[in-house]
């Protein structure tokens, strides 16, 4: 039996317990790199480059309310 490939959001999942980061931290990274992706139309993010961060942060700060410190 063939092991599929672990998708992104498993891969960052195990990086981050690897590095033994808070479950809160593990939560909070997954939920940000989701709604990136989420935002670009489920475009990976190897895909991308600054271009798609600053249009993400710049939606984020002007269209949502997030503050600079998130």
């Amino acid at each position: 039996m063939e092991q599929r490939p672990k998708k992104l959001l498993e891969q960052v999942q195990d990086v981050i317990r690897l590095k033994h980061y808070s479950y809160q931290t593990e939560k909070t990274y997954i939920y940000w790199i989701r709604r990136y992706i989420l935002y670009h139309d489920k475009r990976h993010p190897k895909d991308m480059g600054s271009a798609e961060i600053e249009a993400f942060l710049t939606h984020l700060a002007v269209n949502e309310n997030v503050a600079a410190s998130t």
